[in-house]
């Protein structure tokens, strides 16, 4: 099951680089590691206490424990659209003090959030934790534009779907200094093609052929 302790530590003993997990917050203010606002049953995450929430639910802190040593992108998830947004922008605060109080060092984390305003938030209070604008694409004329605001704001990378890519688009960012990670491919053969083009980092759901991928293109076993 995604977004739990016991997937994240099966990434590690797969070769994993790394691991993608979103961040939402309980009613009592824990930091819980979940993709949707609303559980299976339907109860929103945002509206129950901890202790409430099912067995599998953990913890961000928890979640962290169980990706070491893997390096971890922690999405927050902001959604105006959904009914757990925080528009005072607290979550990120929480985020920021859970990552400044662990002792791997800010190298191992990079946040991202589809909403502007919560990675310029993290940004601002603790600017050696890279951060990531996430995204469903840019249009080829917003391009040059969206560089320069990532930039002037001091964010270290953008993370457009798969779909949307090019491999001009991501020779322009690099050019700027700003990395391409994208999310969510599971097709070999487009995993290539990205890693032809310079992809910086690829969000999968099946990491063991993500590896493989690599492997052959870098002429090592399968």
């Amino acid at each position: 099951m995604e977004n739990t302790a016991s997937a994240f530590r099966r990434a590690v003993r797969m070769g994993s680089h790394s691991a993608e997990l979103d961040v939402r917050r309980t009613s009592d203010g824990v930091l819980v590691v979940h993709h949707n606002p609303n559980l299976d049953d339907g109860r929103l995450v945002a509206s129950l206490p901890f202790a409430d929430l099912p067995e599998h639910v953990c913890t961000l802190d928890e979640a962290l424990d169980a990706c070491s040593p893997m390096w971890v992108n922690v999405e927050i998830k902001n959604d105006p659209n959904e009914p757990d947004f925080d528009q005072s922008e607290s979550i990120a605060d929480d985020t920021i003090a859970c990552l400044a109080e662990r002792s791997e060092g800010d190298q191992r984390w990079l946040i991202s959030s589809f909403r502007r305003e919560t990675i310029d938030r993290c940004r601002a209070l603790r600017p050696s934790i890279a951060t990531a604008w996430l995204t469903v694409g840019v249009r080829d004329e917003d391009r040059a534009s969206c560089i320069a605001s990532l930039r002037t704001a001091g964010h270290t990378a953008i993370h457009p779907w798969f779909g949307h890519l090019s491999e001009e688009m991501i020779h322009d960012f690099h050019a700027a200094g700003l990395k391409v990670n994208t999310w969510t491919c599971d097709d070999p053969v487009r995993m290539q093609e990205l890693i032809d083009w310079g992809i910086d980092g690829i969000c999968t759901n099946i990491p063991d052929v993500a590896l493989s991928v690599v492997a052959r293109g870098s002429g090592g076993e399968e």
